[in-house]
């Protein structure tokens, strides 16, 4: 098992990121066709897939910011699997603030 320092200092370093990481959208940037230049933000909420329009000049901006979404969701896979080897060591190893 990894040093309960180590993964300390890990899971305080992946706090840190998620927190810096959370302006993000959900969801898929898509076009209206080949024709006209046009883009669409598709996700889907209760089941239903919901469509919102993008500004031309936004697009690169929202791209980005579905991308940080799925980037941040494999962080949280990551912080997970810290916090669970954290809990294995029988320790209350949250700090005051992050919990």
């Amino acid at each position: 098992m990894p040093d309960v320092y180590e993964l300390r200092k890990k899971r305080k370093r992946l706090v840190q990121q998620i927190e810096d990481n959370l302006d993000i959208l959900i969801g898929s940037v898509s076009s209206k066709g080949l024709k006209c230049e046009a883009y669409n933000l598709t996700t889907k909420i209760a089941g239903k897939t919901k469509t919102k329009h993008i500004p031309k000049d936004m697009v690169p901006l929202v791209r980005r910011m579905t991308k940080r979404h799925q980037e941040l969701k494999e962080m949280i896979k990551e912080l997970s699997e810290v916090n669970w080897l954290l809990v294995k060591t029988g320790e209350d190893f949250r700090d005051r603030g992050t919990l």
